[in-house]
């Protein structure tokens, strides 16, 4: 009898120690949570989504109009919404898809309030600022629909706890083969030429003057990322002097291969390249870069070629130097602000070969930001992570190209 007395008291005692054990762990855990969800860090607010839940999106995109049924895989437009307007909506997504986007009373500025996620692309770019960061109280993911997402206040969107992704890779070989493209345009003195046979004329003198080769010129680039890379690759053939700069060197294998000499200060490669093309990101850095005094430091009679951002670049400075003929062509699709204004002055000054920002929208790279945007909505819904490489903003942490 006494042992079964010591026993029962023993499994009581264990019971009450069990009781105890499991309410302050419960009380701990839901502590926890408490002091997560009254937390100052709107990570992890932002990001706590139950999976499966209804989406709202917002595709800002450019449009197609009398072209949108040209060909299927016109993907990029508003009337191709990326292809996924279908496998959205058969998930039980909104999607809102449209081209209206400045200003307070914008199609994109209606919808900020319930939107989860915003889809844009560099070409039409939706510019979500810190105003309008504040406004979408529901937003969880910013997505380029392509490469390069300063249209989005970083800063602003990290603080915020959102994530910030694009499409890593998916129109590098249409940027690269774009700039190769704009360097024979310009060396060449293409453009004269083209305007004489499109208004009858025949003067061979007004173009020759100022045609090159580009064999043996010494072309750099500012920035030898994935574009950059790929541009000294389609350069190397052409038996040019190959020259880069960037804050990290390529392996020696590598720039054997290709031919291109690593230049430690950007001050000192400049006034030795014929041709100087812009491969970086914008940055608080590189915003401004080539001022009027980083241009004097060119060659006179460089050619500049910039398919990266428009406001890596003195607007003035750039003009001016055309003008005065110290830079002998500049060339690119990008502008300090898109869609540029009328009376820019990149419009006027002499020897330009500037376009709408198009060097990355090809209906090859069209198929492959869309699938990209695919890829990472679907890992998001699963509560994924996407491809370390997409990420501009993950978890609060800028990418460090960025910071």
């Amino acid at each position: 009898m006494l042992c079964l007395s010591i026993s029962l008291s023993l499994f009581s005692l264990f019971s009450v120690l069990k009781n105890f054990i499991t309410m302050a762990m419960k009380s701990a855990a839901s502590s926890a949570v408490r002091s997560l969800l009254s937390s100052s860090s709107s990570t992890f607010s932002r990001n706590l989504h139950a999976q499966g839940e209804r989406k709202k999106i917002v595709g800002v995109f450019y449009k197609g109009g009398e072209y949108a049924k040209s060909n299927p895989n016109f993907v990029g437009c508003v009337e191709g919404a990326l292809g996924i307007r279908e496998w959205l909506e058969s998930k039980g997504h909104q999607y809102i898809v449209t081209d209206d986007k400045e200003g307070p009373n914008s199609e994109l500025d209606k919808h900020l309030p319930d939107a989860h996620i915003i889809i844009s692309t560099p070409f039409h770019p939706a510019y979500v600022t810190a105003e309008r960061i504040k406004k979408a109280k529901n937003l969880e993911l910013l997505l380029t629909a392509g490469i390069g997402s300063d249209h989005v206040d970083l800063n602003a969107a990290a603080a915020a706890g959102l994530t910030v992704a694009e499409v890593t890779g998916s129109n590098v070989v249409s940027v690269a083969e774009d700039e190769l493209l704009r360097i024979l345009v310009l060396v060449r003195n293409f453009l004269p030429g083209y305007h004489q046979a499109v208004n009858g004329e025949w003067n061979v003198a007004g173009i020759a003057h100022r045609a090159y080769d580009l064999e043996g010129k010494t072309i750099g680039t500012v920035g030898a990322g994935r574009i950059g890379k790929l541009l000294l690759q389609r350069l190397k053939p052409f038996n040019c002097n190959l020259l880069y700069y960037d804050r990290l060197r390529m392996n020696t294998e590598l720039e054997k291969e290709i031919g291109a000499k690593f230049e430690e200060d950007l001050d000192a490669m400049l006034p030795k390249c014929d041709v100087i093309v812009i491969n970086m990101p914008l940055t608080e850095q590189t915003r401004g870069l080539f001022d009027k005094n980083r241009i004097a430091k060119c060659k006179k009679g460089v050619v500049i070629v910039n398919n990266a951002r428009g406001a890596i670049m003195d607007t003035q400075a750039i003009a001016d130097a055309c003008t005065s003929g110290h830079v002998a062509g500049y060339g690119g699709d990008v502008w300090p602000v898109q869609p540029a204004p009328k009376d820019h002055p990149w419009r006027f000054m002499p020897n330009h070969a500037m376009t709408p920002h198009i060097s990355g929208t090809t209906i090859d790279a069209q198929l492959r930001y869309a699938a990209g945007v695919k890829d990472m909505l679907d890992r998001h819904f699963r509560g994924e992570d996407f491809p370390q490489q997409n990420y501009i903003v993950k978890e609060g942490q800028l990418a460090s190209q960025y910071r």
